[in-house]
């Protein structure tokens, strides 16, 4: 079997890239894998509503750059401001039972 083609274990290379599970350094680059798969979505749904980000900033009562610094995962938006923005892209939020 090539290297390519290899299964391995995802956590003991996160442990060695950011730390054992339960360490502050693992926390960190959680929480910011987190905020940047969150920044994606929203990226990915404003693309899809077809809208600029002037546009969407507009609808929110924003500026384009705020709504820049969301979708690099600069910026993390509040609860209230993440409805303003589904609802400007005419989404909704739901919270379901994982």
């Amino acid at each position: 079997m090539s290297k390519k083609n290899e299964i391995y274990d995802v956590s003991a290379e996160l442990a060695r890239e950011f730390g054992e599970v339960g360490t502050q350094t693992r926390a960190e680059a959680t929480a910011r894998a987190w905020e940047e798969y969150n920044a994606n979505i929203l990226l990915d749904a404003r693309k899809n509503a077809r809208l600029t980000q002037a546009e969407l900033a507009e609808r929110i009562g924003a500026d384009k750059s705020y709504i820049s610094r969301i979708e690099r995962g600069i910026t993390v938006p509040t609860v209230a401001t993440l409805y303003k923005i589904a609802a400007a892209m005419g989404l909704t939020v739901e919270l379901k039972p994982i």
